[in-house]
């Protein structure tokens, strides 16, 4: 039996984008409207099972209903570029799915729909429309189900004629006449001023349509008859314009949205793309069979060893001095806990295998000190990760030369899959199994048979060694092999030294702030209880919204699927009504504090060294920033007195000695200082004036005693706006300005500062021309969506390509700075050590004698990193613990 399924996508892309908190790829595309329509799609599936599916969208800004009334849809806002950068993907998704989509110039998404329903009607057809817009209520009959989504986009409310009665009292026709007595401000219909849902009902039920009701305007009283009379004509244009038109010429349309369901692999692909890993988990998706790759035979040009007993230490010692790479197979995300299953050695036209337990005795010695041996270059695969696993186990890694890995994410930076079986495919090279397929994955995970071990830490060594020379050719080709060589693989050197060091943490310190702490969020809850008149669960989000919009009747700013929102965005907005929310809000804070820093940490720390250990990562970020995770010190909330407190209890490990930290200043922009090479920009760096001072004074046009602190604060947000490509929409939640005046405040910016935007528009131009941008250190971002037929696509790959040479290049210098820095700290014999890097900062232990020497020594490192047309400055504090030392 037949079964259509017909979505408005715009309206529910609409819904999606709101409903959904923001989200982004690691490209750094947005794409929360796009995973919120994709959920509503798999319950959709679920649920309806369909044998016929469409997407209906809107083609343009005109419809044949501009020509009766020009401010149709006048009064909407300009749809924000984080979501309108997201359309051409869903269609890509959509495509994906396997799902029909449509459009027709001078038309709408509810033309097209409300035909197929009238065909559907006709054929004796079940169809099912979803939208979050209730005009399309009038398609109802006994053959169409409307479904409403209400509260986000997954939950949804169905109706027919029967419901449309109950709810209403009204035929699914007479939602016309609703539309025409009271208006629709999101599509600026007019209606009848003063006429509301409830009065529109009322005459309805009474006249039962606009007509009549102006027929008998002698019915009604004072007021009321004179604007019915005023606006007669408005009510009929209103209606005209509510009348879903449903003659739209698609007759053939209606046999071309038969859906066969999805092909597993596509999906996987587009899903890996977007980085949706909880769905294509949810769906038993595997992506490592979707790099597009025809499937490539494995790999049997070797002859496999496995090293045990009987191996002669002749054979080890030959294999291991023509070894040209090994792989270390350590499992599980964090290496400083991952386990060691073995290594494989490949050479010549054999590769060796070792367990565990081989590379941990007496015949895995010879390995071992091959491992440990700095004059022996070795070349492998995640060899960061490798290094951080075997030193937990005892074995030494140096003399690392090349990362397979590490080259791929340079070759690639907005690629998320790095695993090898990808990359295979990629390069078209003998194929290897997931690690999914041999070791399966979550509560499933087993370490195979041994032979079945050995098979697939063989293969990986073969797929590393027919990489390698791929990747040499392909650095040097696209010029960066220097990027590689000078910064990347040393660095990882680096950071493996920094994580295996870690960072003493004093345990007290976090207990003593989790009691003060759980003191004050008793003290909050006290006064939040007082101001409610009533005690509930703060951290339950229905009955949050329970107290304040229905007892406290504070307004409604955005609802979810499950009720009113009390995220943290509408919070903010609700402060300045009622001092309850300002307590809500802080109270918040302090449980986020006490869950993930205080009661988290404690839970990092290592018992057998008393610190914890980080794990930074090259291979995230499109932009070449590090991240850090297990655990993530970057992300310590430093706004809250409370949150910066939490760094007290990073303290030496030395008795005597000292914290000392350095962080850059204002980075990103010296970078676009001299990037653009804006003249106003780079007199304020080169005079120290201070640059948001400088930005106010010059968009605002006033003297440097005249800028305030809000002018100031304008022009901080407006400049670290330029830097990260944000948008009036961005701009304007920042400051909590309108999107108009956001514009404005942008488009003064650029008038005061001609060379920044010369810039902007000039590296557009070579991005259109190379089809990428780089930074000064020749870090390359492709961007393909530059050369886009779609506006919205390409508008987002403009603005990554203006930013991306700014944040790329930060995240160079201090890459180069922490290179150096560690060299020179050989170099001299200094004992200090460094520790972390968190953002624009590096931070180190420091012994009492050197103290003096390194206040110096790292900010001019730092500030020497690179030479720019304005000086880097770096800024350095020293205390007894990290809290101090900011």
């Amino acid at each position: 039996m037949e079964k259509w399924v017909l979505i408005d996508g715009n309206s529910i892309a609409y819904r999606a984008f709101f409903a959904m908190p923001p989200l982004t790829n690691s490209a750094g595309m947005h794409t929360n409207a796009v995973f919120g329509f994709t959920q509503m799609l798999l319950k959709l599936l679920e649920e309806e099972k369909p044998t016929h599916m469409l997407v209906a969208f809107d083609a343009g800004k005109v419809t044949f209903r501009h020509e009766g009334y020009e401010e149709y849809k006048g009064g909407r806002q300009k749809t924000p570029p984080e979501l309108s950068e997201q359309f051409p993907i869903l269609k890509e998704t959509l495509k994906a799915f396997g799902i029909a989509q449509f459009e027709l110039s001078g038309y709408e998404a509810d033309d097209i729909i409300g035909t197929l329903t009238r065909i559907a009607d006709e054929r004796g057809v079940q169809a099912v429309v979803v939208s979050g817009d209730k005009d399309m209520l009038q398609l109802a009959s006994d053959h169409v189900t409307i479904a409403i989504t209400r509260k986000g986009v997954t939950e949804i409310e169905h109706y027919n004629p029967g419901a449309i009665q109950e709810k209403y009292g009204l035929t699914p026709l007479q939602i016309i006449d609703l539309k025409g007595l009271m208006g629709d401000t999101s599509d600026n219909i007019p209606g009848i001023p003063g006429v509301g849902e409830k009065t529109a009902l009322k005459m309805l039920h009474e006249f039962g349509s606009v007509e009549n009701v102006l027929a008998n305007t002698d019915s009604l009283k004072g007021k009321m008859k004179e604007k019915v009379e005023t606006h007669k004509e408005d009510a009929i244009m209103s209606k005209k314009l509510a009348t879903i038109y449903r003659e739209v010429p698609i007759e053939n349309k209606a046999d071309e949205i038969a859906y066969a369901g999805y092909d597993k692999a596509t999906l996987a692909e587009s899903f890996r793309k977007l980085e949706f890993k909880s769905l294509i988990e949810r769906l038993d998706l595997n992506a490592s069979d979707a790099s597009g790759a025809e499937a490539v035979p494995a790999d049997e040009s070797y002859e496999l060893i496995v090293v045990d007993e009987s191996t002669t230490m002749e054979t080890l010692n030959e294999a291991l001095a023509g070894t040209e790479c090994v792989y270390i197979e350590a499992v599980g995300e964090n290496a400083h806990q991952a386990p060691l299953l073995g290594l494989a050695l490949s050479a010549g036209e054999r590769v060796l295998v070792l367990s565990h337990d081989t590379l941990m005795g007496p015949v895995g010695e010879p390995v071992r000190s091959w491992l440990a041996d700095p004059e022996a270059p070795k070349q492998g695969y995640d060899l960061h990760k490798a290094e951080l696993a075997l030193s937990w186990h005892g074995i030494e890694l140096r003399g690392t030369s090349f990362d397979v890995m590490l080259a791929a994410y340079l070759l690639d930076p907005t690629e998320s899959d790095q695993t090898l079986s990808f990359l295979a495919g990629k390069y078209g090279i003998p194929s290897i199994a997931s690690d999914e397929a041999v070791y399966g994955k979550g509560a499933k995970f087993k370490v195979p048979e041994a032979d079945v071990l050995a098979r697939h830490l063989a293969q990986k060594a073969a797929c590393v060694k027919r990489l390698i020379p791929l990747q040499y050719e392909e650095l040097e080709k696209n010029g960066m092999s220097n990027l590689y060589f000078d910064l990347e693989q040393p660095l990882s050197v680096v950071l493996a030294s920094m994580e295996k060091k870690g960072i003493k943490v004093n345990p007290e310190v976090l207990q003593e702030l989790g009691r003060e702490l759980e003191r004050n969020i008793a003290q909050y809850m006290s006064d939040i209880y007082t101001h409610a008149g009533m005690e509930f669960n703060i951290n339950s989000p229905k009955q949050l919204g329970e107290v304040l919009f229905e007892k406290l009747q504070l307004p409604v700013i955005k609802k979810t699927k499950t009720g009113y929102s009390t995220d943290a965005e509408v919070l903010e907005k609700l402060e300045p009504y009622h001092e309850i929310v300002r307590l809500i809000l802080h109270f918040r804070q302090l449980s986020k504090l006490q869950s993930t820093y205080v009661e988290g940490l404690l839970k990092e720390i290592r018992q057998d060294t008393g610190k914890v250990h980080t794990y930074y990562r090259q291979t995230i970020a499109a932009t070449g920033r590090l991240s850090s995770q297990f655990p993530n010190l970057q992300n310590i909330p430093i706004r809250l007195e409370e949150g910066r407190r939490i760094r007290k209890a990073f303290v030496p490990s030395e008795p005597g000695w000292y914290m000392l930290a350095a962080d850059y200043s204002q980075i990103e922009l010296r970078v676009l200082a001299h990037i653009s090479g804006d003249e106003k920009m780079k007199e304020a760096f080169l005079n120290d004036i201070d640059i948001h001072t400088k930005t106010a004074m010059d968009v605002f046009g006033v003297s440097q005693e005249a800028v305030d602190a809000n002018m100031r604060r304008q022009a901080k947000a407006v400049n670290f706006g330029i830097v990260y490509g944000i948008s009036d929409f961005g701009l304007s939640n920042n400051l909590g300005i309108t999107r108009k005046d956001a514009g404005r405040f942008i488009e003064q910016y650029f008038e005061a500062f001609q060379g920044v935007r010369a810039y902007m528009d000039n590296i557009v131009m070579q991005a259109r021309r190379d089809g990428y941008v780089t930074t000064l250190l020749e870090r390359r971002r492709y961007l393909p969506e530059i050369k886009a037929s779609n506006f919205n696509l390409r508008s987002f790959a403009e603005r990554t390509a203006m930013n991306t040479p700014i944040q790329g290049t930060a995240a160079d210098i201090i890459k180069l700075a922490m290179v150096k820095m560690d060299k020179v700290l050989e170099e001299r014999g200094l004992r200090s050590r460094m520790l972390l890097q968190v953002h624009d900062e590096l931070v180190f232990e420091v012994p009492e004698d050197e103290l003096e020497t390194m206040k110096t020594l790292v900010p001019e490192v730092m500030e020497s990193a690179i030479q720019l047309d304005v000086p880097l400055k770096a800024d350095v504090n020293f205390g007894v613990n990290w809290y101090e030392a900011k």
